[in-house]
């Protein structure tokens, strides 16, 4: 699957946004304020965002509710549908832009839209050609049982199973050979 530079942008920003939900209800929320969602603004290089306010901090975290739930779903109907609905509600206008350094690539999200239309379009389009080209499987959620942060596989054979396979996939890895290690030993 060709994935071009700004879907690829989008994607990372679409599963960084998802990771920034709190795991449960004891957890931090990686946007626990305005700051944090100017941090992540300004981290992920979005564009075209004016200041924000409470209202961007309450429409993000609502999107990134409707992002998790893509990477839930149970089938490629369910995600479509979810997606369709971030799409449309976001008010979507393609148009093809080239600003800060950038060659031409298209921004989904209409001139003037708040933060939250812009990540639910840019990064909803991004999804979508995930879905439409058959690989809506690649968009998963860590398979370690105390983590479940989310991940695009981007592998050749589809084979990834963590989200970072130096701290989680390492983790496993190492228990399991302990426990076999304490299994040989008896």
């Amino acid at each position: 699957m060709l994935i071009t530079h700004d879907t690829r942008c989008a994607l990372d920003t679409v599963v960084d946004l998802v990771n920034t939900a709190p795991e449960d209800d004891t957890g931090t929320d990686g946007l626990r304020d305005v700051p944090a969602l100017a941090e992540f603004v300004r981290t992920h290089a979005v564009s075209d965002v004016g200041v924000l306010s409470a209202a961007d901090l309450t429409g993000v975290r609502s999107v990134r509710a409707r992002f998790a739930a893509v990477f839930a779903a149970g089938d490629g109907r369910e995600a479509a549908g979810i997606i369709n609905e971030l799409v449309a509600a976001a008010g979507t206008t393609p148009r093809l832009t080239d600003h800060d350094g950038y060659d031409w690539h298209v921004h989904y999200f209409a001139p003037g839209a708040s933060v939250a239309d812009h990540l639910a379009a840019d990064c909803g389009m991004a999804l979508a050609f995930f879905v439409v080209a058959g690989e809506r499987e690649r968009l998963r959620r860590c398979e370690a049982p105390d983590c479940r942060r989310a991940f695009v596989d981007l592998s050749r054979n589809r084979s990834r199973r963590y989200c970072d396979s130096r701290t989680c996939g390492n983790r496993l890895h190492v228990a399991a050979y302990r426990a076999r290690r304490k299994e040989a030993a008896g």
